[in-house]
């Protein structure tokens, strides 16, 4: 393949492991028309000297530094914004993805891919707080966004640059990049990848990063099926309630007028907060309609994306 390519490492307190990464793709993806671009993300240790070092020897290797910990979304999408490669590959700075498996996402995209996914299928951490959680969190994400993958965790990926230039990244939702990509168009596939232990370092993925990922997820959605029409579902929402409110009605007046039975009743408070709420979710509805129409008249932002143009 002789596309250009951009090789994306995010760096987080890596300064035991950046000179053997930067040796590993130097040695496996030699002679390819490469550059390579280490996002230091407020790290508090000397990676960002070793990353200066590699920087002054070899002119491919291209350094970003924060001035303080974004997190690995932000650190991907300033790498995204810096890239000039066609083919833009995403790789983590611990040595645990091998830059060997670069070559056979590359061979896929050859096939007419626009996104190759990495699948840790053996992958080497913890059982319990690692493996476990991540299985039930890429079942969870496969399920909502209908894009089905192993591992949405794993950051070796592989990109095109025209599908991933219009996506905008915010939060902690780089690990949903594959099911945005696929929102906009792209085709995807995904292949196995070696996974190495954790030999030197620490790692920074933490227990509490389910909950984000909870929260994201529910954005993810949102955005895929609602972000030009909010309506539908604060619409939605806003008919469920009404509807309940009605009900609660119906039952109040049966037991009152039928039955004869003037006892308080919890149905008239349920009946009321339906009715509110009814109300409320509609007008968020059609405000949230005027943020959308706002939002993408005042930037003259399309709500589709082009795949191609001929004799235009």
């Amino acid at each position: 393949m002789n596309k250009s390519i951009s090789i994306i490492v995010p760096v987080y307190n890596e300064e035991e492991n950046i000179e053997a990464l930067y040796q590993k793709i130097a040695v496996h993806l030699k002679g390819l028309n490469l550059e390579m671009i280490f996002v230091d993300d407020g790290s508090t240790d000397n990676s960002l000297g070793i990353l200066k070092q590699i920087c002054s020897s070899d002119k491919r290797v291209k350094v970003i530094s924060f001035r303080r910990n974004f997190g690995q979304t932000a650190a991907i999408a300033a790498g995204f914004d810096m890239a000039e490669g066609e083919i833009l590959i995403t790789l983590d700075a611990d040595l645990q993805n091998d830059p060997i498996d670069i070559p056979k996402l590359m061979r896929l995209m050859e096939h007419g891919y626009d996104v190759v996914s990495g699948w840790r299928k053996n992958r080497k951490d913890d059982l319990f707080f690692r493996k476990i959680p991540s299985y039930c969190a890429n079942k969870l994400i496969s399920l909502v966004t209908g894009v089905k993958l192993h591992d949405y965790g794993c950051t070796l990926k592989a990109y095109r640059k025209e599908i991933i230039k219009d996506i905008k990244l915010y939060g902690e939702m780089h690990r949903f990049l594959p099911a945005l990509a696929v929102w906009a168009g792209a085709k995807i596939t995904e292949i196995e990848v070696e996974h190495r232990p954790r030999m030197r370092g620490q790692s920074k993925y933490g227990i509490n990063r389910i909950f984000k990922v909870l929260l994201d997820l529910i954005t993810i959605k949102f955005l895929m099926n609602y972000s030009t029409k909010p309506s539908y579902i604060f619409g939605g929402l806003g008919i469920f309630s009404f509807f309940m409110g009605f009900a609660s009605m119906v039952v109040v007046s049966y037991r009152m007028f039928i039955l004869k039975h003037f006892e308080t009743t919890p149905l008239v408070f349920m009946m009321v907060v339906f009715y509110i709420a009814a109300i409320q979710l509609i007008l968020m509805g059609l405000l949230a309609e005027v943020l959308v129409r706002t939002h993408f008249e005042s930037q003259n932002k399309p709500i589709y994306f082009i795949k191609q143009k001929i004799n235009c």
